[in-house]
């Protein structure tokens, strides 16, 4: 099998959907040896900032000399990037390694059992247990569920410490259609007597989840109660127990980063307190300053400025609308969106006419890709247009800012056409 047919192999899957549940995880894990229960692992479950709340950590454990394995999604710029080792994608030979151990166990899961076909995202988490759990084991692996939390793929595992970024309205179709049901499923991340470092607005989302925690004898470290964060300018002071730490200045710009950023301390900081882990305090700092993550408010080009955000749900629009107004404010900003299904789309797009002075949306080629036609139809901006070829629009943008945002999937296309454009490939 070479790296392409790997590939094919895997995407193939994705015909079958998501099917929430963990009975074919825990049936291939067993066939494999359980892999998972040999990781030092730490789960991130929530709606937004996993992915750059793993970041802040991963970064901060580097800086101490930790090796750090990380399962992220969706990938941005290469797929191996899903399975990395501080930072760096797995290889071509080690992702073909992973899938020639995994797929007997899916193709006997099929034969032997009702239990069904193994999904894209359940073999990519198999491929991530058992590279970090029997072929490279690390210090540490930070694992970021892919949707929800109790019924999601990543939760067979017994983690050293947990997190929870944020609860919203995303993914209703499969998770529920309140916060309280999201919450629910997010909830399921809390093990007996593992810590729960959470950002949580609702009140009511809040105290059941300081419910759950009281069930599981699990000690819970909160935002705005546990953890104070106190933006000055563009930096900000964090309190947490008896730690006080001045003057964070970090890479990655808006209040959300700054919130995801003090989640990761204080996971840190408590797993130190624990004895899981052994900090030099000033390199937590330091590797937390300089981190940085694509397709978050990330410049792709300063001339002209070309700005990208994968913002796919309401909370996450929100948070790139208020960071663009406070830190692009002198900018006559130009919209360029693409979305795919399932996600709020009327509420998206008017979040984004606030800031737009003309709003372009286009489409992609992704299976769950909306037409242009159709989000078209849900922008009210006076002066909005079609693109037919996004790579050309932005080719031949000269205005301000050019912001281009909406499905991550469709960033994830952006940033490759920068990339090859900067190799010259």
């Amino acid at each position: 099998m070479n790296y392409q047919e790997g590939l094919d192999w895997i995407h193939e899957r994705i015909k079958f959907g998501i099917k929430p549940g963990v009975r074919r995880m825990e049936w291939m894990l067993e066939r494999l040896g359980n892999p998972e229960r040999n990781i030092n692992g730490i789960h991130v479950v929530g709606t937004n900032g996993k992915g750059s709340t793993v970041s802040y950590m991963r970064n901060a454990l580097n800086r101490n000399d930790y090796t750090v394995g990380t399962f992220t999604s969706p990938y941005i710029e290469t797929f191996n990037e899903r399975i990395s080792v501080d930072g760096s994608p797995i290889s071509d030979g080690e992702l073909i390694e992973l899938i020639e151990i995994v797929k007997p166990a899916s193709e006997a899961m099929e034969l032997e059992t009702e239990l069904g076909t193994a999904t894209e995202f359940e073999i990519i988490t198999m491929m991530m247990f058992v590279h970090f759990g029997a072929l490279k084991p690390v210090d540490y692996v930070i694992v970021e569920a892919g949707l929800g939390a109790k019924h999601d793929s990543t939760n067979v595992f017994m983690p050293i410490m947990t997190v929870l970024t944020s609860i919203g309205l995303d993914h209703t179709s499969i998770l529920g259609d309140t916060l309280l049901d999201i919450t629910k499923d997010k909830s399921g991340v809390i093990k007996p007597g593992i810590p729960l470092v959470f950002s949580v607005k609702d009140q009511v989302s809040r105290e059941y989840i300081h419910k759950v925690l009281e069930d599981n004898d699990a000690k819970g470290i909160e935002l705005d109660r546990d953890i104070i964060l106190m933006p000055n300018n563009g930096e900000f002071q964090f309190q947490y127990a008896h730690y006080d730490f001045q003057d964070i200045k970090l890479g990655m710009v808006g209040r959300h980063q700054k919130e995801n950023a003090s989640l990761a301390i204080a996971a840190l900081l408590e797993l130190h307190e624990r004895g899981k882990a052994v900090l030099d305090f000033n390199k937590m700092i330091h590797g937390i300053e300089e981190t940085s993550w694509p397709g978050r408010i990330e410049t792709v080009s300063t001339d002209p400025l070309v700005i990208i955000d994968g913002a796919h749900n309401r909370e996450s629009m929100r948070a790139l609308v208020e960071t663009m107004e406070r830190q692009y404010s002198d900018k006559k900003i130009t919209v360029l969106f693409s979305a795919i299904e399932g996600k709020p789309l009327s509420d998206m797009v008017d979040m984004l006419g606030e800031i737009a002075a003309s709003f372009h949306v286009t489409d992609f080629d992704f299976q769950k890709s909306l037409s242009k036609e159709h989000i078209f139809e849900k922008v009210n901006h006076p002066d909005k247009s079609m693109v037919a070829d996004y790579i050309s629009f932005i080719e031949a943008f000269e205005g301000d800012l050019l912001l281009v945002t909406g499905s991550l999937y469709f960033i994830s296309e952006i940033k490759q056409y920068y990339n090859n454009k900067d190799t010259g490939s």
